[in-house]
């Protein structure tokens, strides 16, 4: 396949030239290395600069501010501008030029990262091959993704998708009603269910494009939170999620569902003082585990490379709905100059614009400090659509509350919910024992 194509930088070019709208759409979708040609840079970089000053760029002008500027020089130049501008397209086939321009800039990036990697294998060392490979991952599967979404809509088209979303979601409730008219009040979600009532009905779910941040202090469930959640999403639900750890091994992870899903103790688990009854009901809870979208992977010397690296390889080959990192704290960092509170921003900022560019939920696991607070907590909190704490519950806390919830002693403080409510605490109950983690009921009367 050919990795330049003249006739289309031309044919942009020329519509560039004789089209205010043109000139537009092709200053959006481009820039200037998706022209192979110096002179076609040339002319790229004296339309843009004239366009984004207000000019409109003509033939005329192009070759005023050239020759000005000494961007173009001599009667050559601009006999060779003059043959480009009567490539002349009509202004509805810009997209189509552009957009094989796009492909071209594709193939070349390809070209070069076959060259890259070939290179690079000549004197690979074996301890560097591993490495090599998770750059080479990350560098195809972005390439891969690389997309335009700068679009800019009219007020039809907002009006238009508006009505066809309240639509949509009108009929999805009255499915789910009509299914379950004797039930619980309905909540249709948008997301990944979260395995919180009140949750799911504050935020409709995790949603794709969302960057979630849980917090809590050391020992006060960040994983069990985690962990409570995938049920909820690839266990009881159909979604699958990529499940990060950065601390536990395999063994861990896996006896720490064996207490969820069978509701027996942690610790009779762990030093194997269980009954038949109750390993029955532990292979039970193994075998749903079994047939569900929980995917996990422990990497101690997690870095932002290695991340993006497995979140795409889950959204390509597993199509992962949710993925969750524990915990945000144990990520490497090239600088160790860099302060805490910076990496933490940095790596929640990169998150968020993976969610984005994958079009998955992404929670994230932060540590709250003694004093309460996550470090860079403001720049971090910018950044995320949904923000929780995890917490016990304090002694007057608990006398108010015992009296109108079931099993209460945990709450869960919606800190900020970009599309819904937030300031809101959700009673929970934690049970240690199973690390099980629900919702409270409340008390009948109350």
């Amino acid at each position: 396949m050919n990795s330049i194509d003249v006739e289309s930088e031309y044919r942009v070019l020329s519509g560039m030239l004789h089209s205010e709208q043109a000139c537009a759409d092709a200053i959006i979708s481009l820039n200037k290395d998706d022209f192979t040609q110096d002179f076609n840079q040339k002319v790229f970089g004296i339309i843009y600069s004239l366009y984004t000053n207000s000019v409109r760029p003509t033939l005329v002008e192009v070759i005023k501010h050239g020759m000005q500027s000494k961007l173009l020089t001599g009667a050559r130049d601009t006999q060779t501008l003059s043959e480009i501008s009567s490539y002349y397209i009509d202004d509805g086939n810009i997209g189509y030029w552009t957009e094989l321009l796009k492909t071209k800039t594709k193939v070349r990036k390809m070209e070069s990262l076959l060259r890259k990697y070939n290179a690079s294998l000549q004197n690979l060392k074996d301890s560097e091959a591993e490495r090599l490979l998770l750059d080479a991952s990350n560098d195809f599967a972005a390439l891969s993704l690389e997309t335009s979404k700068e679009v800019i809509q009219d007020p039809d088209q907002v009006a238009k998708l508006g009505f066809e979303l309240v639509s949509a979601k009108m009929e999805r409730y009255r499915e789910v009603r009509n299914a379950n008219p004797y039930g619980a009040d309905v909540i249709v979600l948008d997301g990944v269910p979260t395995g919180i009532y009140t949750l799911d009905a504050f935020t409709l779910g995790y949603k794709p494009g969302d960057l979630i941040v849980v917090a809590a202090k050391t020992g006060d469930g960040k994983t069990s939170f985690a962990l409570n959640a995938v049920e909820a999403a690839s266990v009881i639900g159909d979604s699958a999620t990529l499940y990060i750890n950065t601390e536990m091994s395999h063994e861990q992870i896996a006896l720490r569902w064996g207490s969820i899903l069978s509701g027996i103790e942690h610790d009779k688990i762990r030093n194997g003082s269980i009954t038949n009854t109750e390993l029955k009901i532990i292979a039970d809870g193994y075998s749903r585990l079994q047939n569900s979208k929980f995917y996990p992977v422990t990497v101690p010397n997690l870095d932002a490379a290695k991340l993006q690296s497995l979140a795409r390889m889950a959204k390509l080959k597993k199509n992962a709905k949710l993925i969750i990192l524990d915990y945000i704290g144990r990520m490497d960092t090239s600088d160790p100059k860099i302060p805490e509170w910076k990496v933490l921003y940095n790596t929640v900022k990169t998150m968020k614009q993976m969610a984005q560019n994958l079009d998955v939920a992404v929670l994230v696991l932060c540590q709250l400090t003694y004093e309460g607070f996550i470090q860079g907590s403001k720049q971090i909190k910018n950044e995320c659509d949904l923000m929780l704490e995890l917490k016990p519950l304090g002694p007057e806390e608990l006398e108010d509350l015992k009296p109108q919830y079931d099993a209460v002693n945990y709450k869960l403080v919606v800190v900020k919910n970009r599309d819904g409510r937030a300031g809101d605490s959700i009673p929970l109950n934690f049970d240690k024992a199973t690390q099980r983690i629900r919702q409270s009921n409340g008390k009948e009367g109350k």
